[in-house]
């Protein structure tokens, strides 16, 4: 009867060292590529060629004070972290890494993925809320304000691969793309995507919500310690599903000659990610008008434009 419950939470314990890994390597990734653009050597003091540069930030967050303050919304300061990084934990369930590498394959992932992310919206305006700061409170409008409106565009870019796939299941939108990648014909849906995504996970250009000249740090301006390592692994662990849904739905998955399929699905995520790191390397933060005003009045267009191609595509 034991036998059940200890698979599954034996799959919970590695799938959850798997999200964090994951999350303090892409911490050194991008501060080494960064650093590498900009002509400087990046982390080079702790571990071998500063690989353990994130381990040395989580131990001194872990141990740093965790202050409270004075007039917050006590429960819903401690609450909020723990919205921020939980959903992202839960996406990565279904998140397939090869053929039957996954925790739980479900017939509508796509839709869970887009479903439990949604709730770190939530996550961002409970913490601007409860800070009692106007920087943190405008830094938490801000991520609603940016969310809600690239979260459309974002989903609208993904319908047309449901259509073209004729299914919710990972599986098979990635063996739906076994003679031609989805990116191909779906060009503009797949551009559409990695930039809504790379404002889904407020990386810039589009990090309003925490621009520190001007808001300090925005809604997470009173965290420290731990909580504040949440926000932060929460974020990496979103960028990391942004990339590897971009794999999934548009560039074949783990499909690849030569390599296995696991290796391919990394390689190919990884491909985004130094793009989303190479954006924030070249072009500047821009303002909230020009943000609101990019996602409502091209992204969504282009999105209903390629929904409309693909069907009269697949009605031919």
């Amino acid at each position: 009867m034991g036998q059940p419950y200890l698979r599954l939470a034996a799959a919970a314990l590695i799938l959850a060292a798997f999200v964090l890994g994951t999350a303090a390597f892409l911490v050194w990734f991008e501060r080494k590529l960064l650093g590498r653009m900009q002509v400087r050597p990046g982390p080079n003091r702790v571990g071998p060629g500063g690989l353990l540069q994130p381990v040395a930030d989580i131990l001194k967050l872990t141990v740093k004070e965790d202050i409270l303050p004075e007039h917050a919304d006590r429960p819903l300061f401690r609450l909020a972290p723990l919205m921020a990084f939980v959903p992202a934990f839960a996406a990565f369930v279904v998140l397939p890494f090869g053929p039957g590498l996954v925790s739980a394959d479900l017939n509508i992932g796509l839709l869970w993925i887009l479903a439990v992310s949604t709730v770190s919206v939530l996550a961002l305006i409970a913490a601007g809320w409860a800070s009692n700061s106007k920087y943190a409170l405008l830094g938490g409008m801000r991520a609603a304000a940016q969310m809600i409106s690239y979260e459309v565009p974002l989903v609208l870019s993904l319908i047309g691969v449901v259509l073209a796939a004729g299914s919710l299941r990972l599986g098979r939108i990635v063996a739906a793309q076994a003679h031609l990648w989805f990116a191909v014909p779906q060009v503009l849906g797949f551009i559409v995507y990695l930039i809504a995504a790379t404002a889904e996970s407020n990386r810039s250009p589009f990090d309003l919500p925490e621009g520190e000249s001007e808001l300090v740090a925005g809604f997470h301006t009173e965290y420290s310690g731990v909580r504040f390592a949440f926000f932060f692994l929460a974020e990496y662990s979103y960028v990391f599903l942004a990339a590897a849904i971009a794999t999934l739905a548009f560039l074949g998955g783990w499909s690849g000659p030569f390599l296995p399929p696991v290796v391919w699905f990394l390689v190919k995520t990884y491909a985004v990610i130094f793009f989303i790191i190479w954006l924030r390397a070249t072009l500047p933060r821009i303002r909230i008008d020009q943000l609101l005003s990019f996602g409502w009045k091209v992204l969504l267009p282009l999105s209903l434009v390629n929904i409309f191609l693909v069907g009269l595509f697949r009605f031919i």
